[in-house]
């Protein structure tokens, strides 16, 4: 079962919300990697807007959307089966993700050290020129949703027994990637998906639920189960930085979206992860005598220069044959 969590009451700071919201998220991570949220204080025209901006932009004619193609950065367009999770160890994924988007990440200026160090995945966005209001309404969404994402840290923390502020130094500059998907309602083969099996590479996973379902997951015991659909909440998920952290106390889950029948379906998911130069290395709560580290220490970036390489490579969006 995925765990629905209702964020209202620490959020108004009620007496004891907060140690009884940590442990249903403690729950939650060890034992599923999914919960859903409801309670969250993101506006709901927020997030309508947003759903209606990806609607826009994919709605563009194609040499529009080409223009945008996604760059060394992985900001930008990518085009309709160019990607699937092909590092996956879930699934023997051999088919491309029946789905196009346009990914952003933080947008920084030209003074950002970050930028001036030219730095991977710190590069410039990429903007429709003719979409008027679009930057701004998503920028919105993601200073909303990582605002979001703040607020979860000291609830990981004090679920891992750790201090309040252990992320904290971490998330003050998330690096996040936003992606706008689109699903279009289109005939898979065998062992292909809308987006195939898979565990997310950064932190943690935002997902604003719509009425179109697709999202699924797959449970402790192998069943793959629909998330629930709650209106106006977000599904959340741990990643793989949030597992290889933890030492495998929270679980990075598998998860998978299956074509949608009939309509299209939009996804707007915000994936949180720390700034670049955050080094992941096991935590002091998660290992023992008779539990190591599995992993050796790794920074957030060398990871995603991994990760990105493997799965999306730029350069496949090149080829427009």
């Amino acid at each position: 079962m995925i765990p629905v969590i209702d964020l209202g009451p620490y959020l108004a700071g009620r007496p004891g919300a907060f140690a009884a919201t940590a442990a249903e998220l403690g729950s939650a991570l060890e034992t599923v990697g999914f919960f859903v949220v409801v309670g969250h204080g993101i506006s709901q025209r927020l997030i309508d807007d947003t759903f209606a901006e990806a609607r826009r932009f994919h709605g563009q004619p194609m040499a529009d959307k080409l223009a945008l193609r996604m760059n060394e950065h992985n900001n930008g367009y990518m085009m309709l089966g160019r990607y699937a999770v092909w590092t996956s160890d879930v699934n023997a994924n051999d088919k491309p993700d029946l789905n196009e988007a346009f990914f952003v990440k933080r947008e920084r200026g030209p003074d950002d050290p970050l930028v001036r160090a030219g730095r991977r995945f710190a590069g410039p966005n990429r903007w429709p020129a003719d979409l008027p209001g679009f930057r701004d309404r998503v920028l919105a969404y993601t200073d909303a949703v990582d605002a979001l994402g703040k607020k979860l840290l000291p609830l990981c923390a004090t679920a891992l027994d750790l201090p309040v502020g252990t992320f904290d130094g971490a998330f003050a500059e998330s690096q996040f990637s936003f992606r706008l998907t689109h699903y279009p309602p289109v005939a898979a083969e065998a062992n292909q998906y809308g987006i195939a099996p898979h565990t997310d590479a950064n932190f943690m996973t935002f997902l604003a639920q719509s009425e179109v379902a697709g999202l699924q997951v797959r449970m402790p015991d192998g069943t793959w189960v629909d998330v629930p659909y709650e209106p106006g909440s977000f599904a959340v998920n741990s990643g793989d930085m949030m597992q290889r952290w933890t030492n495998h106390r929270f679980k990075s889950t598998p998860h998978r979206a299956l074509p949608p029948v009939g309509r299209p379906r939009y996804a707007i998911p915000y994936f949180m992860g720390p700034h670049l130069d955050t080094e992941i290395a096991c935590l002091p709560t998660c290992q023992g005598p008779g539990d190591p580290p599995r992993y050796p220490p790794i920074t957030y970036a060398a990871y995603l220069d991994w990760w990105y390489d493997a799965n999306y490579n730029a350069a496949r969006q090149r080829d427009v044959a």
